[in-house]
Formats: structure tokens, sequence, C-alpha cells
């Protein structure tokens, strides 16, 4: 008798894989308004989407948002690796039940925005941005600076109102190995 293959759904084996296709989804879509913006925005002034109050307007941009760290791509280029490999770190660490979906989904929306803007930092040595709300001369953003703003907003709401401190303890800065450690130590000392 042969043996019949696992009927373990991949999503159940690898939960947070499926969640993969999030980031590619995201970047593409940033990418896109991006090649929109170079494309077809670049050669004009502006183009009005509501009225005069929201327009779409290029914008080289070498700093970040609202222009700080003006002409320091390599300053940011190397700041949006480090945030990338660090939420790689933390998405390693999260655990894979329900509770931590909203998490998750916040940690892939900031990846995906950091990953949007490095691409073009690293391509063109600056940021295109386009977005801009007139009435109340908001700095002009893009499509990945809306992913990193509204994640970081979500981020907060969840680490400050959603999850216990306890419930983080999977990430290090929470205390995760120091109560490892805490904890080895407490069993040595008990065996001797």
């Amino acid at each position: 008798m042969s043996e019949q293959p696992s009927k373990t759904k991949l999503s159940e084996r690898f939960p947070k894989l499926c969640y993969a296709w999030l980031p590619v989804l995201l970047v593409a879509i940033d990418r896109i308004s991006k090649v929109w913006v170079n494309t077809v925005l670049k050669e004009k002034e502006c183009i009005p989407v509501i009225g005069n109050a929201v327009t779409f307007r290029y914008i080289e941009n070498s700093g970040a948002a609202w222009g700080i760290f003006n002409n320091s791509v390599d300053v940011l280029t190397i700041a949006s690796v480090l945030v990338i490999v660090g939420i790689l770190f933390i998405l390693k660490r999260v655990p894979s039940d329900k509770r931590f979906r909203p998490l998750l989904l916040t940690l892939l929306l900031i990846i995906s925005g950091a990953f949007g803007n490095l691409y073009d930092r690293l391509v063109y040595h600056h940021v295109k941005d386009f977005i801009s709300f007139d009435v109340i001369h908001f700095p002009v953003f893009n499509i990945a600076d809306i992913y990193v703003t509204c994640a970081t907003f979500l981020l907060v709401i969840l680490l400050l109102f959603v999850y216990k401190e306890e419930e983080l303890s999977f990430l290090p800065f929470f205390g995760g190995d120091t109560q490892k450690q805490s904890k080895k130590s407490d069993g040595d000392t008990e065996s001797k």
C-alpha cells in the first residue's frame, strides 16, 4: 500500500508564508504608481484630483518625509535596509496564531513601504513623491509612504492597547531573550 501525501494544507504548515504575497502586491502597486508618475506626471505641473485640495505633482525627494535629511540618500538607504532586516527578524519570531495577525500584517505594510522607497533610492537616488494635499500644505508623499505611516500608527495602537507586554515576550526588547536566560539561570541555581 502506498503512502498518501499529507493532507495538511500548506497554510497550516507554514501560516506566515501565506502572507508572502502581500508585500509583493503592495510593492507592485507602489512601483506601478511611480512608473505612471514618471511617464505621465513628470512633464506636467500638476493634475487636480479633488479640486485644488488634492493634486498629483511630481517631486524628486532626496530626503525623508517632510523634507528632513535632505540629500541624505546613503544614510536613508542604510536606514531602510536596517528597518527591513529588523522587521524580517521580528516576523520570524511572531507567533502564527490568529491573535498576532494584525501585528503580522502591520509589519508587512511597513516592510512593503520601506522596500518601495528603498528601490527608488537605489535605482534613482531619490524617491518619487506625487500626492499633495494643497489645502493644508502637507508634504508631498507617495504610496509607500502611506503604507509606512498607516502601519506605524497601527503598530503604536497594537503595542499600546491590544497586546500585553507578556504576549510580546517573543521579542528581545520585551524581555524575550532575557526571560529565557533568567529561567535557565534559575534552573542552574536550583540544581546545585
